[in-house]
């Protein structure tokens, strides 16, 4: 293995960025190439495929503001990424270097362009992200997830592949297990999930939904919700009232099995979820995170819409009210829940990271 290509994988440190990395990361390794991981230190909290000794850690900055001291402060620290950068692309000699998404990204694949290692960068949104704006004119190749993200853009357009997002085992393995409308009168597993941590959005919307359903539903509910722990005792002071069957957690290790467990899921619609929701095949309605400056999720989450997959209600529209509306009617019709799962299914790419490999393969070989 020590004389195996090396192909460094670049990606901030959030989930929606690390997991396509890690998938892709696991096929690489099973094709026999060397794997490493620059990333920022909110990585160092992630346990999976990379472990302490494949990471390396290279300084970063988001912009977070337009002020000429915010903007000197990000300067700063990503030139002194950078350097780090060029130190480490000399010393590990990688055969290519594939960008995740996120600014950690720019240092390391600066400095790959700037040493003449191939880049390839990866952009799992519908609407591509920034960093990846800034690097896509230099790089060797893009990957996009989904069809159209470029077409506005001839020139990066002739140098993209549509690959899909490489997906967790975990997502794969739950993707193997079929939908299931849920039986007239019979348990709706209803899976509300909100981010990383968990939307206040969520907690202050979905609860008076619940309360808002006929009484006969609220039997029926076998609901999971993903809670931020300081909304936790009034959201559960309100299922415990209505005799509503919750779970309730900060955060779900099992994620994937409880997606595949679920009649419906409610949920933001960053890409990571929108992926893994058209990969297992569930019915969803989506809540755009607001406020972006790009409307990735608002994009994203019209990708499943336009498919029959998913219903997409923007967050100033998104009241217990119509929320309670929603539940109502696809509880009430659960061939459409299954319609929707088989139209989020044919959204769904499982060989990804397989597709996105092979992209990789060709362009490391192409500098040889």
């Amino acid at each position: 293995m020590t004389d195996a290509p090396l192909i460094l994988l670049a990606a901030g440190g959030t989930g929606g960025h690390l997991f396509p990395a890690e998938a892709l990361g696991a096929e690489l390794l099973r094709r026999g190439l060397r794997v490493r991981l620059v990333t920022d230190a909110r990585a160092i909290r992630y346990s999976g495929l990379f472990s302490a000794d494949m990471i390396d850690v290279v300084e970063s900055e988001t912009v977070r503001g337009r002020s000429p001291l915010a903007l000197a402060r990000t300067a700063a620290l990503l030139t002194a990424g950078t350097l780090r950068a060029l130190v480490l692309v000399r010393r590990l000699k990688p055969a290519a270097v594939v960008g995740f998404g996120g600014y950690p990204t720019l240092p390391p694949l600066i400095a790959a362009r700037l040493m003449g290692v191939p880049t390839l960068i990866h952009d799992a949104n519908a609407v591509m992200g920034r960093a990846n704006k800034l690097l896509s004119r230099g790089v060797t190749a893009i990957a996009t997830s989904l069809p159209g993200v470029i077409d506005h853009a001839p020139a990066l357009a002739a140098k993209a592949t549509l690959t899909g997002t490489p997906l967790r085992p975990a997502i794969l393995a739950a993707a193997g297990v079929p939908f299931t409308p849920p039986e007239p009168g019979g348990p709706l597993r209803l899976l509300v999930v909100g981010g990383s941590q968990g939307a206040r959005v969520m907690a202050d919307i979905v609860p008076p939904a619940i309360g808002r359903l006929e009484p006969a539903l609220w039997r029926r509910l076998a609901l999971v919700q993903q809670v931020r722990q300081e909304d936790m005792d009034r959201v559960r002071a309100i299922y415990a009232k209505l005799n509503i069957n919750a779970e309730l957690q900060p955060f779900f290790a099992d994620l994937p099995a409880r997606l595949a467990a679920s009649h419906l899921v409610v949920s933001r619609s960053g890409a990571g979820t929108v992926a893994e929701l058209a990969a297992i095949g569930r019915p969803s309605i989506l809540v755009p995170l607001p406020g972006a400056l790009d409307q990735d999720q608002f994009a994203n989450a019209g990708v499943l819409q336009r498919a029959g997959a998913a219903i997409r209600i923007v967050q100033l529209e998104f009241t217990p009210d119509r929320l309670a509306t929603e539940i109502s009617a696809l509880a009430a019709e659960p061939m459409r829940l299954t319609t929707m799962a088989t139209a989020a299914r044919s959204v769904g790419t499982l060989d990804a990271a397989a597709r996105l490999a092979e992209l990789v393969g060709r362009v490391a070989a192409a500098s040889r």
